[in-house]
């Protein structure tokens, strides 16, 4: 499916990194502009679109054979970023956007979790693999948090209840936490069997 716009880009000289920053930019402005004001539907849709295409830098680094240590580090430190980004602008318009109201309140504590799990997850892992032991189980990968949470708010912003934000962002606030505690223990089993 990505065979044809990946030859294009190696055609045009397109490096991977190139790729990865500019995805971040965008995400970064289309989060703080869409979502952060409100406009979910329109957030939602439009960061699907650079979410999906957000595999492009990795194709790239492998059809030209330009992958690198340095490649990976940058598309895991930026996605950071991008995430941090998105889940922060759905925590500032749920504070200062909604209506007062247990919804509100549930929400803003839920959103916040999950802000905190997205780097905090990632963080784990990376933690642990530094000090050679192995933290990578879990049940909230990057992809899944998005794609929950962006969807439920994207379809409420289309009208629907109010109810499928508040799901979603209690899933993946659990989710996160699970996961953040699975690896803790993971990475605890390795280094003391190491």
């Amino acid at each position: 499916m990505f065979s044809a716009p990946v030859k294009l880009l190696a055609k045009a000289g397109v490096r991977p990194n190139h790729i990865t920053v500019a995805g971040t930019v965008i995400t970064v402005a289309l989060a703080v502009t869409l979502l952060g004001t409100g406009r979910w539907a329109s957030g939602a849709i439009s960061l699907g679109v650079v979410l999906f295409a957000d595999s492009l830098d990795g194709l790239l680094a492998r059809h030209t054979g330009q992958s690198s240590r340095f490649g990976a580090f940058l598309d895991s430190t930026l996605d950071r970023i991008g995430d941090g980004a998105v889940f922060g602008s759905l925590v500032y318009w749920i504070a200062i956007g909604m209506t007062p109201g247990w919804e509100r309140t549930w929400l803003l504590i839920a959103s916040l979790i999950t802000l905190v799990g997205a780097t905090t997850v990632p963080y784990a892992r990376a933690k642990a693999e530094s000090m050679g032991a192995s933290a990578s189980g879990g049940i909230a990968e990057r992809t899944d948090r998005l794609v929950i949470v962006l969807v439920a708010c994207g379809l409420h912003g289309f009208g629907l209840s109010v109810w499928l934000p508040l799901v979603a962002f209690t899933w993946v606030a659990l989710a996160t936490t699970i996961t953040t505690f699975t690896r803790v223990l993971q990475a605890r089993r390795t280094i003391e069997q190491g």
